[in-house]
Formats: C-alpha cells, structure tokens, sequence
C-alpha cells in the first residue's frame, strides 16, 4: 500500500531545480510548484516587457495562456528593434518551458537546426544539466572569440534574426 502510495498518488520527486516543495508536515502539493513558479515568472516577464513597450496596453488577461496573444496584439505597432525582441522572448520562453516539462528532446531538436552563432557551423547539440547548447567545433572559440556555449536566450536571439535577415535578402 505505501508503495502505491508514494509512487502513483503523491507527485513524484523529480530533483526539482528550483528547490520549492510543500513542508515536510503537510501533504504533498498537487502540483509541482517548482513548473508553477516557473510559469508565473514566465507572465510576469511578459506582461513587464509588454507594459515597457506599451504603457497603454490595458490590463493583462486573467488566463496566463493569453497572455501571448495580448501581447502580440500589442506588439503589432511597435519599433522594428521591439517586435523582435517580442519575438526573441516568446521562442526563449516556449524552449524554456519545453526544458522545464522535461521534453528535451524539443530544445535538443531546435539547436542541432541552429549554426553556431561563432563560427556558423551546424552541430551545436544540448546539454540538459547545465541548459547550454554547445558548439562540436573544435576551433569555434580561437584566441579572442567567446565561449563555444550558448543560453537558450543567446539561440532564440540569432535564430530570430537570422531569419529576418534571410527575409530582407529574400525580397
């Protein structure tokens, strides 16, 4: 009975990076309150970003799946430089929380598709623990270069405009 217990009704511990759980003396939480801190600071960066960029932009919805397309809605009249910061914030949040449901095989998938933004190779493969993607190229950094790893921040970044570039050169 314990084992049922301990392994299907109460959340199973994971190794929770963030280190908040419910106190030994109550019950287990329901949830995984390490993904709901996660996902509340994830609204909150982006109702602070949208409220920077639009002071007018009214109060934010009450469902946090929403809050993307408020901002998105809000997004359309803003500065080239802005829009893509938009842009840049969504594609980081949506690979952070794929790493934080345990589905890195997504954000190992999106940086193998990704060139090294040093040294434009293609191989940069995930590393789960440290959260870093790491350039296979052994001459990346070179004497003066930076580092030959790079945050899911420093990826969504080159990604989106390296794809604003293709699309200048494109038309």
């Amino acid at each position: 009975m314990r084992l049922i217990e301990t392994e299907f009704i109460t959340p199973r511990r994971t190794g929770d990076p963030l280190g908040r759980r419910a106190t030994t003396s109550a019950p287990a939480a329901p949830v995984n309150l390490g993904i709901l801190d996660h996902m509340a600071a994830s609204v909150n960066e982006v109702v602070d970003f949208t409220r920077a960029a639009t002071p007018d932009a009214g109060p934010p919805p009450a469902k946090a799946s929403a809050v993307y397309a408020w901002m998105a809605d809000h997004a359309e009249h803003l500065a080239e430089e802005k829009r893509r910061d938009a842009e840049v914030l969504v594609l980081r949040q949506g690979l952070e929380h794929a790493a934080a449901m345990g589905e890195e095989d997504t954000v190992r998938h999106f940086a193998r598709q990704q060139p090294c933004p040093n040294c434009r190779c293609y191989g940069l493969f995930w590393r789960p623990t440290p959260r870093l993607a790491a350039c296979v190229n052994r001459k990346c950094p070179g004497p003066g270069r930076p580092a030959r790893t790079f945050t899911l921040a420093q990826l969504a970044r080159h990604h989106v405009e390296a794809r604003e570039s293709l699309a200048r050169r494109a038309t």
